[in-house]
Parts: structure tokens; sequence; C-alpha cells
């Protein structure tokens, strides 16, 4: 059970990149714009460069290296010697949903516009826990 989670994280988290983690817009009349990692990370790419890395490895790719890892461990396919850097990962990936939630706070303490959380950020903060606590199920070999 605990395999086809993790590898069902395979394609969750590439969902949950794509889903709307906020709407956002200037004033509380008009539309709001839907926010997902992938965009945010685009608009990041053209003002941020080191920011935008920063925001890939934590968002994208610690995530899925983390789940990636733990399903090759898992089939005998990696050694278990590499548990403790799937640890690092899975704590790195933890991360962006810390900074996401900070960025809320702050920009609905500014009061200029409106800011609404979406079902993306619910999804990506399933899939980084349910990735979490598949880790603490991993059992060492005896």
């Amino acid at each position: 059970m605990i395999r086809i989670l993790n590898l069902s994280l395979l394609v969750l988290f590439p969902i949950a990149w794509f889903a709307p983690l906020m709407r956002a817009g200037l004033l509380p009349f008009f539309s709001l714009d839907e926010i997902s990692i992938i965009t945010g990370t685009a608009d990041l790419w053209g003002k941020d460069v080191l920011l935008a890395l920063l925001v890939t490895f934590f968002a994208l790719i610690a995530p899925m290296a983390k789940v990636i890892g733990t399903a090759l461990i898992q089939f005998d396919l990696l050694s278990d010697k590499v548990k403790p850097a799937l640890a690092i990962l899975g704590k790195l990936a933890m991360a962006d949903i810390f900074l996401i939630a900070i960025y809320i706070v702050v920009a609905k303490g500014v009061g200029v516009g409106r800011l609404e959380t979406a079902w993306g950020m619910y999804l990506f903060t399933f899939c980084v826990l349910l990735s979490y606590a598949i880790t603490l199920q991993a059992k060492p070999k005896a």
C-alpha cells in the first residue's frame, strides 16, 4: 500500500504544480488571477533568477527526487544508505509550504488587494505531508 501511495505522488505532485494555489487581485471588486506553482515560478524566472532557482528546487525538484528515490528503495533498486539524503530532501520540500503561507499572511496584512487560498494549496500540502508520512513509515531492513 505504501508503494502505491508513493507512486501516486508521481501523478499528484505535477497536478498540484499546475493547480491554483491562490487567487489574487488588486482591488476587491475585480476578478482574481489564479496563481499556481508553475505560473509563479515562470513569473520569477523573468524577475529574479536566483529566487526562481530556489523555488524550482524546493517546489519541483526536491519533492520529485524524494518520491523517485523512495520508490527505488521500495523496489530494491537503490540502497537504504540513501535514506538520510531523502529525509533531507523531504525537509527541504516542506520549506516551500511555510514560505507560501508567509506570503499569504503578508499579502493579507497589506490590505491593498484580495488574496484567497485555492484548492491547489491543499493538494500541494497533502502531497508534501503524504510524502513525509511515507518516509516515516519506511522501515530499515534487518
